[in-house]
C-alpha cells in the first residue's frame, strides 16, 4: 500500500497518508477541516529487505553454452597456425 502526500488549500499543512489504492482520496484538512489537493511524488524507490543474496541464490557458477563456443573459435585459428609452421 502507498502512501500519498497531501496539501492543504488552506492552511497549507502538509502531510501523508498511508491507504490503499483502491481508496478514494482524502478531501479534508485534519488540522482546520478545509479542503486537501493530493500531490504527486516520486515515491521512495526500489527497497531491499532481508539479509541480501548469496552465492546459493544463483544458477550453478558454469558458463553458458555461448560463451564456450567463443572460447573455442578462437582457440582454433591458433592451432591451425601451429600446425602449419
Amino acid at each position: 500500500m502507498p502512501t500519498y502526500d497531501y496539501l492543504c488549500i488552506s492552511c497549507t499543512h502538509q502531510f501523508e497518508h498511508f491507504q490503499s489504492m483502491s481508496d478514494d482520496p482524502l478531501t479534508e484538512c485534519p488540522i482546520c477541516g478545509s479542503k486537501v489537493r493530493r500531490l504527486v511524488s516520486g515515491g521512495s524507490g526500489l527497497i531491499f529487505k532481508g539479509s541480501g543474496f548469496y552465492i546459493t541464490d544463483y544458477k550453478n557458477g558454469k558458463k553458458d553454452p555461448k560463451d564456450k563456443k567463443e572460447t573455442k573459435k578462437k582457440e582454433t585459428p591458433k592451432k591451425i597456425k601451429k600446425e602449419q609452421n
